[in-house]
């Protein structure tokens, strides 16, 4: 395991990888706004520890990947979606099963469309339907709207940052559960120290989407997991529901009383599924290496909601 910096098409991201390399390979993509971190070296392991080589990544304007002005990306919601194929090639992966959390998630979703010949299977986790529906889906919860105007203005201010974050972190929880406080601030205090700027993970809330979507979640060939917790603030349940029905042979796994995110306490049916997922599929370990490819410019992504990890 280490961190690795890779520069492809002009652009720099940090990698991580955890395993074998001669495993099947998992590309974990996070929410807006979240570097890597948020998939915790536990969760990493538990799934290296299971058969795969699993690879992590800090988004633009998150971690120690590029940085840009606060307010002044210069990228859009399609250039997310093209780095998750950006970390494939630099790690010499042909096709990996995906597994995003959120807005990750629409980024995993989206990949599979316009690049299907990357995406091996699908794990969407306490997502939305990257492109509408005919159906129109629950908001947010009340609580966490108001809560999000109520950011710190200086962001200079650390300490202030961090335990406005840790309070954001108890919302997307769900509150049906106990909360740790304490392990939440110590990774968010790391999650911080460690970013060029923690100003520019802002730049994610208001990004352009870079155009309509390809086509409908219907032509998602990859096999999809979706997971969704019951109690999410952000995405209520009835999008994970209506996100599996829209893509062909979908399945859903519901865990009762688990917010937005990927909860430590969840960790084990998490594992257990997404391996089973991936061991189901037919993967040929050959033949998930590198080919010469042609890549086209990805479409956008709807923009969920604004906050961090979504």
């Amino acid at each position: 395991m280490a961190e690795r910096m890779v520069e492809i098409d002009g652009v720099e991201l940090c990698t991580e990888s955890f395993g074998d390399p001669a495993d099947r390979p998992v590309l974990l993509v996070m929410g807006a706004g979240a570097s890597m971190l948020w998939w915790e070296e536990g969760f990493c392991r538990l799934l290296a520890e299971g058969g795969r080589f699993v690879v992590r990544y800090d988004h633009r304007d998150t971690g120690r990947s590029v940085c840009h002005p606060p307010g002044r990306p210069g990228y859009t919601g399609a250039d997310l979606v093209e780095d998750a194929a950006r970390v494939l090639d630099a790690r010499g992966i042909a096709a990996a099963h995906v597994v995003g959390v959120s807005a990750g998630g629409a980024f995993a979703q989206l990949l599979a469309l316009t690049h299907p010949d990357r995406v091996r299977s699908l794990v969407l986790i306490s997502t939305s339907p990257a492109v509408p529906g005919d159906r129109e889906l629950p908001p947010p919860t009340e609580e966490f709207t108001r809560f999000l105007p109520a950011a710190p203005c200086d962001r200079s201010d650390l300490d202030a940052v961090i335990e406005h974050q840790v309070a954001y972190a108890c919302l997307l929880a769900g509150g049906r559960r106990p909360f740790d406080r304490a392990a939440a601030r110590r990774l968010i205090r790391r999650d911080l120290e460690r970013a060029r700027d923690i100003a520019a993970a802002r730049n994610h809330d208001s990004l352009p989407d870079g155009g309509p979507a390809p086509a409908p979640l219907s032509s998602i060939t990859a096999p999809t997991l979706v997971i969704h917790g019951s109690a999410d603030p952000v995405f209520p349940l009835r999008h994970g529901e209506a996100l599996a029905e829209q893509i062909p042979g979908a399945r859903l796994l519901t865990l009762p009383d688990a917010g937005h995110g990927v909860e430590r306490a969840d960790w084990p049916t998490i594992v257990t599924a997404v391996l089973a997922h991936t061991g189901a599929t037919r993967t040929d370990r050959a033949g998930d290496r590198p080919q010469a490819e042609t890549r086209p410019s990805a479409p956008g992504s709807r923009r969920p909601p604004a906050g961090r990890r979504r």
